[in-house]
């Protein structure tokens, strides 16, 4: 068989997986939650204001890093994703109390 056959074999095999992949993360996320509306938002990687924790994890996954500030009346924390240099990040998400408050993207 020549080489080209085994690389569109190949191409399909890494499809049907990623097809899966994504089937099972969907189904997941609807006995998680619920809502097919708020799973296709996840599922696209959004992130909004009053989003939880839980659903920003499952958005855009775990952060490079977080700051945490401890105040008197709030938790502060700051998600970093999309690192573009040593201690630079081009996403940074804002929680306070487990909810998204807000973001800075460059």
């Amino acid at each position: 068989m020549e080489w080209y056959w085994w690389a569109i074999i190949i191409c399909m095999i890494i499809g049907v997986a990623v097809y899966y992949q994504q089937k099972w993360k969907r189904e997941r996320l609807m006995a998680k939650y619920g809502d097919g509306a708020l799973v296709e938002k996840i599922m696209n990687g959004m992130y909004w204001q009053g989003q939880t924790e839980g659903q920003l994890l499952d958005s855009l996954g775990r952060p490079l890093d977080i700051d945490q500030k401890v105040l008197k009346t709030k938790t502060k924390e700051v998600w970093k994703y999309q690192e573009t240099g040593k201690n630079r990040y081009a996403l940074k998400i804002i929680l306070e109390h487990g909810e998204v408050v807000g973001w800075e993207q460059k």
